[in-house]
């Protein structure tokens, strides 16, 4: 994502890089943060056709996938684990991925972590509901578009702040 897209969404940027950024959204809807180029098949030297790998190209870099890490500070329903699992189910769904399992855990006396494993990659969770407090990585490759799940996120936590990193992992010259 490049910061002008982040400023369309009310995303503003606090460390740019090219490879990785860290963002503070505010209450803003951020619904559609980025759309992926489809990866296609590629030829090899003899002309034949190689399997899909699922790379993404977008704005002249080609790479593995978009990794978010996501920090929500000030956020609600941060113990209770039929919520969690439901709000990540939907995520996935809205960010175009493959659900293929999710495993949660809740600790005595408070917090949750787990992750659903996707097609795409996975999205993971840590929470800490006496401070108000959950990271997430979201991380997909392919057709996926992880940053959909942001709004989903908000709605389903209410967190008073948002901080999200953006990286584009396995750069390719």
């Amino acid at each position: 994502m490049d910061n002008i897209a982040f400023a369309e969404l009310g995303i503003v940027s606090e460390t740019p890089s090219r490879t990785n950024t860290e963002h503070t959204t505010d209450d803003r809807d951020t619904a559609n943060v980025v759309q992926l180029a489809s990866a296609t098949p590629t030829e090899d030297q003899s002309g034949s056709e190689q399997p899909l790998d699922h790379f993404i190209t977008e704005d002249g870099m080609t790479f593995a996938g978009r990794h978010l890490i996501v920090d929500l500070w000030g956020a609600e329903k941060l113990d209770d684990i039929a919520h969690i699992e439901e709000t990540l189910k939907e995520a996935v769904e809205v960010a175009g991925a493959t659900l293929l399992h999710i495993h949660l855990h809740h600790f005595s006396p408070t917090g949750v972590s787990g992750v659903a494993v996707l097609a795409e990659s996975h999205i993971s969770i840590h929470t800490w509901p006496e401070k108000g407090y959950a990271a997430l990585d979201i991380f997909m490759c392919g057709d996926a578009v992880p940053g959909r799940a942001i709004p989903v996120l908000k709605r389903a936590f209410s967190p008073d702040q948002v901080q999200l990193g953006d990286f584009k992992r396995g750069m390719t010259g």
